[in-house]
């Protein structure tokens, strides 16, 4: 199939606020740190480290295209694609708050999330579960729901 002929049926991109205002207030305070006290390795390493968790986890988009589902995580060096057709249900929850944010593995399956609460719960057809974070649980319920429509 070309690429042109590819249907887009949702894509939605959910941005980390909370964890960009705390990363950003922490490599500011270690910056001024390493000014008011000189050059240490430590800080720099530290800031480095909090710089790139901000690049890869400032956002995550959730893309619906024909049969794949995919999630892009900040710049879009880590992702994870589901195939639809291995989808055997979808239902929008609410997590609990210490399951947190970013790559987890929870009780329900693996977690991916930047922000809030809520997320959807992918049932698969071998029994595996895992849940993706979103500010808008209805639409991607939906979303999900109707391409796997006919495919069970």
């Amino acid at each position: 199939m070309k690429v042109t002929d590819m249907a887009r049926i949702y894509q939605h991109t959910q941005i980390g606020y909370l964890l960009i205002s705390v990363l950003t207030i922490s490599m500011i305070a270690i910056m001024y740190l390493i000014i008011l006290y000189g050059f240490n390795w430590i800080p720099l390493s530290v800031l480095v480290f909090l710089g790139i968790s901000l690049a890869l986890f400032h956002s995550l988009t959730i893309t619906i295209e024909d049969e794949i589902l995919e999630l892009k995580f900040g710049v879009g060096l880590i992702r994870k694609k589901f195939s639809l057709g291995e989808v055997f249900a979808a239902r929008a929850v609410k997590n609990p708050w210490y399951y947190g944010w970013g790559i987890r593995f929870t009780p329900h399956g693996w977690l991916y999330n930047v922000s809030g609460l809520h997320a959807v719960e992918l049932e698969m057809k071998n029994g595996k579960r895992c849940r993706i974070g979103t500010d808008v649980p209805e639409n991607l319920e939906k979303a999900v729901r109707e391409s796997i429509a006919g495919k069970i």
